[in-house]
């Protein structure tokens, strides 16, 4: 186990009808002007806008809203968000929604205090050290954005998507998590958030570091635990139990704690990133065609994991073979996938003729030579990658 600093501060405030609580946290952590952010509209259909507004109104809160933040979230909302936190002095967002609003928040939070282009945080040209407080209201259990100091921003002009991490600086101090605010999530939109926390998942497990049992179990048990609720959520979407578990599943997955002490991979996140920046898919969709082509392609070059993986999680029955128990472990999560609805290549995502070397161009200018650390990959492994994302389900086990 590597040496490690684990530090999360966010206060999280779990169950039924605890949105209402959301202005007497809001005051608790100094919150005089604030500024709401939500996407598409459906918090103002279902009334949950109201309610953080009238909360907020309780404890005597300036508020104004920002709304029409996008799935995959680009830089001109952040670039608006910033011109009104500036001119309303705004010093707490709070965003109602999911990861792109969640993200987007952050993006305007460290934006505002800089002098800058919010930018060159995302680019390396500067480091985040002060950032306007975020607090959540989560609705979208997937992106583990409630409990993390990362972002994912679209720079529209070149279509790069990049993320920022700052731990120390973008945590929110405190996320309401109300399960029911789940039960109208369409099915295919909830099985996008399963596959994008198994996914932050996966990336702290497939690692080289050893002797890191706890973290191990600590992933194959939440990974279990999410593949045996998925299921019951989209059979029945107001079963409470199935909801948090999975809500619950997605903060775990993304706050660092299954990554203590491990060195972490990321490839598959960013070679995702080049399709939904691109063609504009939704994230976990991506990831559902994207990892399961990474470890396939791994099975030839770093085995002993993924096989691991195959047993603990999906119950392949250990042998000598690892390659094939690793890729019976693939065809497993493939299968687990497509019973959820998501697609498992890139036709299925919808894009019949992807342009490979444009997204490994892109992965790569972005990225380096080298990207992941599982097994660092070349140009060329990753054009590799693309093209098992390619192959039908049948063959490409």
């Amino acid at each position: 186990m590597n040496n490690f600093v684990f530090y999360s501060p966010t206060e999280f405030v779990f169950g039924k009808n605890t949105e209402s609580e959301v202005g007497a946290l809001a005051r608790k952590y100094g919150a005089n002007k604030v500024l709401i952010l939500y996407g598409g509209g459906s918090v103002v259909r279902s009334g949950l806008l109201d309610r953080v507004q009238k909360a907020l109104e309780e404890v005597g809160i300036d508020y104004c809203c920002m709304g029409g933040i996008q799935p995959n979230p680009i830089d001109s909302k952040v670039y608006e968000g910033i011109d009104i936190c500036r001119e309303r002095q705004i010093d707490m967002l709070i965003p109602v929604g999911g990861g792109s609003v969640i993200d987007t928040a952050k993006a305007i939070a460290v934006g505002t205090l800089y002098d800058g282009d919010f930018w060159d945080f995302y680019i390396g040209k500067a480091i985040a050290k002060t950032a306007l407080k975020v607090a959540v209201v989560l609705t979208i259990p997937a992106a583990g954005s409630e409990g993390s100091g990362n972002t994912v921003i679209t720079k529209v002009e070149t279509l790069q998507k990049l993320s920022l991490r700052t731990p120390s600086v973008l945590r929110p101090v405190f996320s309401i998590m109300n399960p029911e605010l789940t039960y109208t999530l369409p099915a295919y939109q909830t099985a996008c958030g399963v596959a994008d926390m198994m996914a932050h998942i996966m990336e702290r497990y497939f690692t080289n570091t050893q002797e890191v049992e706890v973290s191990d179990r600590l992933c194959e048990g939440t990974l279990t635990a999410i593949i045996n609720e998925a299921p019951k959520a989209l059979v029945n979407p107001m079963d409470y139990g199935a909801r948090a578990n999975l809500m619950w599943s997605g903060m775990i997955a993304h706050n660092g704690t299954c990554g203590v002490g491990c060195e972490e991979d990321w490839a598959s996140h960013f070679l995702e990133h080049e399709i939904s920046a691109i063609y504009d898919v939704a994230h976990g969709a991506g990831l559902s065609v994207i990892f399961p082509a990474w470890m396939t392609w791994m099975v030839g070059h770093n085995v002993d994991k993924i096989a691991q993986y195959a047993i603990r999680v999906w119950n392949v029955s250990p042998h000598s073979d690892k390659k094939t128990i690793a890729l019976e472990g693939i065809s497993r999560l493939k299968s687990f996938f497509v019973s959820l609805g998501l697609p498992v290549n890139f036709k299925q995502l919808g894009i019949d003729t992807p342009d490979i070397d444009r997204m490994v161009n892109g992965l790569h200018h972005n990225k380096g030579e080298l990207v992941g650390n599982f097994v660092k990959l070349t140009r060329s492994d990753s054009k590799d990658i693309y093209q098992l994302a390619c192959l039908p389900f049948e063959t490409g086990k």
